[in-house]
């Protein structure tokens, strides 16, 4: 469980956050009845306002998003990534077809970005996907998370929900998290036109709620055999409501204090 956070107005924020072990998840498995008994075998119990965190894998997984690597056939243009950045060619392959940008690489991975996130390999993951597989993110994260939430309401469970994959940072080594999908909070808080300690005018810093929840998450949920591909995050800061999607949190390269230096150049 995490420390208290202090809220804006100094009051104690007795956030807490919980990883849920699941059973190793299967193609069609319904995620929502995995859920509520695992918590319930955990003594974890999901409470009204909760929001629960999801990896994208394993909800990708449930959808059957697991591509057989034998099965693919590299392009030329993989086989010449393949070589350069030392990956296998059938994976590279893979994050062509997932990308929908390709802006560099490094040994092991390409830079790409996919709907809007810079990512590490289009989110394609071979760690915790069968021998011989690939595990994709949902085909859409954002209604998957707004199906999810649906479905936790017909259980009885008025609860938010968190699409997450881990993610690199510019010059920083390891990784954090980063929201894919949401509903039921608001992702972003905007702090322009509030004043700091002294006075001045905030003129472009928002918070990201969503991403830092998510890398909270991250905590508990781990990044190897953890085999805890959900969170609980209780009395968290936010703002509650309906028809919150992730696309708030979205900002045009040419905005991006980082990305708009790379432009749109791509491979």
């Amino acid at each position: 469980m995490l420390q208290p956070l202090h809220d804006k107005n100094g009051v104690d924020n007795d956030l807490q956050i919980f990883g849920i072990k699941l059973p190793l998840v299967q193609p069609g498995d319904d995620l929502v009845s995995l859920t509520i008994e695992s918590s319930k075998r955990s003594g974890t119990q999901i409470l009204d306002r909760d929001i629960l965190v999801f990896s994208a894998k394993v909800v990708g997984v449930s959808q059957g998003r697991l591509l057989e690597l034998s099965k693919i056939s590299p392009s030329e243009k993989a086989k010449a990534l393949a070589t350069l950045y030392n990956l296998d060619p059938s994976f590279t392959e893979v994050v062509l077809r997932e990308s929908d940008v390709i802006l560099g690489g490094v040994e092991y991975a390409l830079l790409t970005i996919k709907k809007n996130v810079v990512i590490a390999n289009a989110g394609v993951d071979q760690s915790n996907a069968p021998l011989g597989y690939v595990a994709l993110w949902p085909e859409d994260p954002q209604k998957s998370a707004e199906d999810l939430r649906r479905r936790f309401k017909e259980n009885g469970l008025d609860v938010a929900i968190l699409i997450t994959d881990s993610r690199t940072l510019p010059m920083r080594m390891g990784n954090s998290s980063v929201a894919l999908g949401v509903s039921g909070f608001k992702p972003i808080e905007d702090l322009r036109g509030r004043k700091d300690l002294y006075g001045r005018t905030m003129r472009v810093k928002r918070l990201a709620v969503a991403d830092n929840i998510a890398s909270a998450a991250q905590l508990v949920m781990g990044e190897t055999s953890e085999q805890t591909p959900v969170a609980v995050v209780r009395d968290a800061p936010v703002l509650y409501g309906e028809g919150f999607r992730i696309d708030e949190a979205i900002i045009p390269m040419d905005e991006c204090l980082i990305m708009h230096i790379v432009g749109k150049r791509s491979l």
